[in-house]
């Protein structure tokens, strides 16, 4: 019985819960600290650019003192244009370290998270939606580049001119400052009591866009028998209603946005009128003189400016630590080996008995048994059949062996060793595993025949192609074994495919090797060919098959009969013909239905 692949599957653009784990800023801080020394750089760079910029106002003020004096400017005109020019540099190469920086980020972020995805629990994967999960390796990890390339560590040199800016204008006019300065505050509370928002919207906002990969990945994957059902349009709009929910959830980023991002415009229109009309009458009345007036307009907008760097940061941040949530999410999960404990090796010899299974039970789901008290035992060098009806259990047996799920209590033994105690590299590197529905990955003929064994070469590709009856298939384009298969292998049949998968398993030449289903898309002759070939490799390995047809399992060394989740009977083809009620009657109609549930 196969796994529940579609617990976590929803229709029709239904509102998922959006209410996961927040990040936080100490979980970003992390990724920004592996590019430290880069960072050190844009610092350094962006204060020398603020100390370039504040020195700008205090020369204009001078340059208009000597004019109204009516002396020689002297220096004063070159100074000026070399900070303008040396401001200008240094922007730009800050810009660019930044985007390299950003950039490096989203691949740390992407690494990390799918090191951690491939990692994860099988039970994870049955649970959750793929297109969710690519969606937060492309489009979440791609928010985070805007924390550098919209203005936080640039916002540190804005900070050195916002309060460089302060102290020049409160030495010129403290009444003038006071004012402004009000208008800056009140503009800053706003901001920050507005980006807690945008982080809440930002994390709804990038789960539906997940919504939306996941229904665009099913039906695109699928398209085949979408289109034979004639369910085009039922697909269509099913997409359609998670696009609109992704359309939905981006209002709402867009509508607290829109209040942000107009506050450092309003604060400096508001703190420039101020600024005119106050400073004009102080001007007037003697206060100040013109000169005193223009630097601090000049120093008003170097106070402004940082503000808007400031806004910027804040919602950047705000909107990747909604992305970062998702995520830290996946991160956080434990990998599928976390709480392992090896204290045993296999030392390279399985010994007299290759599998032993002793009162194995099993559930997915705790209220819902799947195997209940399961012993057999398979020699060493020995083929064994597990038949039964759908929904037995014969494919969870499988899952088992190789560990993608532990059972509740009992014990699973290879080579005398508890596979629990046993480190899962070193287990799977003893097992050839081919699946039900025997996936062929998008690449080469050679790339799927490599995948357990990255060291083989082409002949020893091409031996392992031929003893399956494939070799043909390199025939028919003039790349041969480097040939593409196609997304999925579509351009195989599924014959064609299944052969791929066993050759694959052989070539990988693991001394245990379990068969699921493996001769369910094969053609008579090509099912004859398979069982020679099985019949050829059964010498040196210890098989265990699961098989519909009588012609895979008559010549069985053990039989294992199942039904829901229990062995009814163990032994061979004729001795179960006798004892076996249920083995009789599936051996009267060739075992089983090609479908394994």
């Amino acid at each position: 019985m196969s796994s529940p692949r579609f617990g976590g599957f929803r229709r029709g653009g239904a509102p998922v819960d959006s209410s996961g784990p927040k990040a936080t800023f100490g979980q970003l801080m992390p990724y920004l600290l592996e590019h430290k020394r880069i960072l050190g750089v844009v610092i350094v760079l962006s204060l020398l650019g603020a100390a370039a910029s504040l020195g700008q106002p205090l020369i204009v003020a001078q340059v208009i003192s000597t004019v109204q004096a009516g002396t020689d400017l002297g220096w004063l005109v070159p100074a000026l244009i070399a900070l303008v020019i040396g401001s200008a540099i240094l922007s730009s190469v800050r810009h660019y370290l930044l985007q390299r920086t950003g950039e490096s980020v989203v691949l740390s972020s992407r690494r990390h998270l799918v090191a951690r995805l491939l990692n994860l629990p099988i039970s994870q994967f049955d649970a959750r939606r793929t297109g969710d999960l690519v969606s937060r390796v492309g489009a979440d990890s791609t928010m985070l580049r805007a924390v550098l390339t919209q203005g936080l560590v640039e916002a540190i040199g804005g900070f050195v001119t916002f309060v460089g800016s302060i102290i020049a204008m409160l030495i010129i006019d403290m009444i003038l400052f006071g004012l402004t300065f009000s208008v800056v505050v009140s503009s800053m509370v706003i901001v920050i009591a507005l980006s807690r928002r945008i982080r809440v919207y930002s994390r709804r906002a990038q789960d539906r866009v997940g919504d939306l990969t996941a229904s665009v990945e099913r039906a695109i994957s699928a398209v085949r028998t979408v289109r034979a059902a004639n369910a085009v349009q039922r697909e269509i709009d099913t997409v359609d209603d998670d696009s609109r929910g992704a359309w939905r959830a981006g209002l709402d980023v867009a509508r607290i946005s829109a209040f942000v991002i107009p506050i450092s415009g309003i604060a400096m229109q508001v703190s420039f009128l101020v600024v005119l009309g106050v400073g004009g009458f102080r001007v007037a009345s003697g206060a100040i003189d013109v000169a005193q007036l223009v630097s601090f307009i000049l120093f008003l907008f170097m106070m402004i400016m940082p503000l808007g760097q400031a806004i910027g940061a804040f919602t950047s941040v705000a909107q990747a630590l909604g992305a970062l949530g998702r995520i830290q999410e996946i991160i956080d999960l434990p990998s599928e080996s976390a709480n392992d404990v090896v204290t045993d090796t296999l030392g390279g010899e399985l010994g007299t008995v290759a599998i032993e299974f002793d009162k194995v039970n099993f559930a997915y789901d705790p209220e819902t048994p799947i195997l209940t008290n399961i012993s057999f035992t398979v020699k060493t060098g020995t083929r064994i059949a597990l038949v039964g009806p759908s929904g037995s259990g014969k494919s969870t047996i499988l899952s088992l062996i190789e560990r993608f799920y532990d059972p509740q209590s009992g014990t699973i033994r290879l080579g005398g060793h508890d596979i629990r105690a046993l480190d899962r590299t070193e287990l799977r590197s003893a097992i050839g595993y081919v699946e039900q529905d025997a996936p062929v990955l998008a690449g080469s003929i050679r790339d799927n025949l490599i995948l357990g064994a990255p060291n083989a070469t082409d002949a020893d590709c091409l031996a392992v192609l031929d003893e399956v009856n494939l070799a043909n298939i390199v025939d028919r384009d003039e790349r041969g074994i480097h040939s593409p298969v196609g997304e999925g292998g579509v351009l195989l049949s599924g014959g064609e495919r299944q052969r791929l998968a066993i050759a694959r398993a052989l070539l990988a030449a693991a001394p245990i090797l379990l068969l699921d289903e493996s001769t369910s898309s094969l053609d008579g002759l090509n099912e004859q060919l398979m069982k020679d070939a099985i019949d050829r490799v059964s010498a040196q390995r210890t098989l265990i098959v699961i098989a519909h047809r009588l012609s895979t399992v008559i010549d069985s060394d053990q039989i294992v009969v199942l039904s829901k989740g229990e062995v009814l009977g163990i032994g061979t083809h004729e001795q179960l013909l006798t004892v076996v009620p249920l083995y009789r009657e599936l051996a009267e109609t060739q075992l089983l239905s090609p479908v394994e549930a």
